[in-house]
């Protein structure tokens, strides 16, 4: 259990749900890790939880003074990047006729640029260091293909995974190895807005969308934040050194590509 053993990363959205799981699994790995979060009190809470491998970090991807600085905080903490996985996101529903410009813009902010800018920040760094590093992105099963009701949402992760092998192109001559995770659907609390959403829209019974979703997984039942761990301990590690600007499917079976 030491695949990551001296290695420090920096996660964001890690203060709670899948960026914690990451966090968790890193540290057990032998990694320090930052948690970024834009919800500072969590995150300390988070880092607390895990010990002393773990610092907290407040961070606003949709920002960009709050990127650099908490990339700069990061450095300071733990000496170095070596590894970034992009986790910030949020989630957004509205059929195509009551999509918002605002909506529209806050999504693509946070979820397209928020990675970009990060990642572009992380990459200054690993390339003035001039010791390679891996950046993992979290694209998703969304980026794969629309849904009816969630076109922004898709669209943002559709442009993680072309981002994702545009820079692990440009990197990988300087050892920066990009690639990212495309969960299917992952249980947590989030859920219970999208279920309301979709028993409005659908009209279904509340928690019935989200049985039915977690019904049609051909392995047979939702995912859970763990169950993206291992995926991230490997494009983390000197495992997958030759792995450059790929987008891995983790979702049960759900897509295949």
């Amino acid at each position: 259990m030491n695949r990551l053993h001296s290695k420090c990363a920096l996660i964001t959205g890690a203060a709670q749900g899948i960026g914690k799981a990451f966090a968790a699994r890193y540290v057990a790995e032998g990694a320090r890790v930052a948690i970024a979060d834009i919800n500072l009190a969590q995150a300390r809470a988070t880092a607390a939880e895990l010990g002393d491998a773990a610092i907290a970090v407040e961070m606003d991807v949709s920002q960009q003074a709050s990127i650099e600085r908490a990339v700069g905080e990061t450095i300071a903490g733990l000496g170095q990047i070596d590894i970034l996985i992009n986790n910030a996101a949020i989630f957004s529903a509205a059929p195509i006729v009551e999509i918002t410009r605002a909506d529209f813009a806050r999504v693509f902010e946070i979820n397209v640029a928020g990675t970009l800018f990060t990642l572009q920040a992380v990459a200054k760094h690993m390339l003035a260091r001039g010791q390679g590093g891996k950046i993992i992105n979290m694209a998703s099963q969304a980026g794969r293909r629309g849904e009816p009701l969630v076109a922004t949402y898709c669209a943002s992760k559709a442009a993680i995974i072309s981002i994702t092998q545009s820079a692990g192109l440009n990197l990988i001559g300087h050892k920066i190895n990009v690639n990212a995770i495309a969960p299917g659907v992952v249980d947590g609390a989030h859920w219970d807005g999208v279920d309301a959403f979709f028993a409005k829209y659908e009209n279904k019974a509340p928690g019935q969308k989200k049985a039915e979703v977690g019904q049609a997984v051909p392995y047979g039942r939702m995912g859970r934040a763990e169950d993206l761990t291992g995926m991230a301990v490997f494009l983390a590690s000197d495992e997958a050194d030759y792995i450059v600007a790929q987008t891995y499917n983790v979702d049960g079976g759900q897509w295949m590509s």
